[in-house]
């Protein structure tokens, strides 16, 4: 007996309750789906289907194997799609939402290798920083940078993203270097308006413990790129991530302080909605990022 037949043939008579209906679906005769129900209720030794002139019911038995055995066909038609899905071409339009900074420093400029190496794919872009919601606003991907919440997207960590306090040698010649996280109250700091607590800078202690500092700020700005030049200007101390003052920090423009401690929870994610039937095309494209920027990205190499 082919065992995986017969289970399909018992889990197409249970949907229709009909043996000539199961036949014409798996295209083949009445007699053949009925031998096969037979043959599977004889290797269980149990009895699946009341079989009467006027209607067919599952047992108690046949209920309960329903369940089971259409779990399993579902699992395997999915693992044949996830197979093809694999061989297949990645192609057609991808929608991607990225944060402005980091969408305009980094993605932008990784895009025409992702186009040469994916010419079927056509790539649509939009760089923000507002909240999106990607099965909403119908985008297929996401790039986040964030210590992400529980959700319902999926979510694949590609790269560690660092933190630094820092501002122009200038700026701490006048002002003086800030040895601990409390030392910033006397300081002049750049906030990014765009959080809800840009006013509350999060540190760990010496102990690794949560430490949040009040700072004094004259100045508040929605744009990293646009803090990174106040910074720089000498303005006063600012809090940014690596991939936008990296080449900063590492040519002496920008001093970094309190390194040791910045908390180091945040990653860069690509958000997906779901890992069931994903595309060539989304697959592609993550797969391209995590190699483009992981596991060590080179805006923190030391050049």
């Amino acid at each position: 007996m082919d065992r995986l037949a017969a289970i399909e043939a018992f889990v197409q008579v249970a949907e229709t309750a009909s043996f000539s209906e199961a036949a014409r679906r798996l295209r083949t005769s009445k007699s053949v789906v009925s031998r096969q129900v037979s043959a599977l209720e004889t290797e269980l030794g149990a009895r699946l289907i009341h079989r009467t002139t006027r209607s067919l019911t599952l047992t108690e038995a046949g209920q309960g194997y329903l369940g089971r055995v259409g779990q399993i066909l579902a699992d395997l038609a999915e693992a044949n799609l996830a197979v093809t899905q694999l061989q297949a071409a990645p192609r057609g339009t991808l929608r991607v939402n990225a944060p402005m900074s980091f969408g305009f420093l980094h993605l932008a400029p990784a895009l025409p290798d992702f186009q040469a190496r994916y010419p079927e794919v056509a790539l649509d872009v939009s760089m923000n920083d507002r909240f999106v919601d990607l099965v909403d606003e119908g985008f297929d991907v996401a790039v986040r940078i964030a210590a992400l919440q529980d959700s319902s997207l999926i979510a694949r960590r590609l790269a560690a993203i660092q933190l630094a306090v820092c501002a122009s040698p200038d700026y701490l010649k006048a002002h003086g270097t800030p040895c601990v996280p409390q030392d910033l109250h006397a300081h002049t700091c750049i906030v990014n308006s765009n959080i809800a607590s840009a006013y509350e800078w999060k540190f760990v202690d010496a102990q690794g413990k949560p430490l949040v500092v009040k700072v004094n700020s004259k100045i508040a700005i929605n744009n990293g790129d646009a803090m990174r030049v106040a910074a720089l200007g000498g303005v006063g101390l600012t809090v940014l991530p690596t991939f936008i003052v990296g080449r900063d920090l590492q040519a002496g423009t920008l001093v970094s302080v309190l390194a040791d401690f910045m908390p180091q929870h945040l990653g860069l994610h690509a958000l997906y909605p779901h890992a069931r039937h994903l595309s060539p095309k989304v697959r592609a494209f993550v797969d391209f990022l995590a190699e483009r920027f992981g596991p060590r990205p080179y805006w923190d190499l030391v050049e």
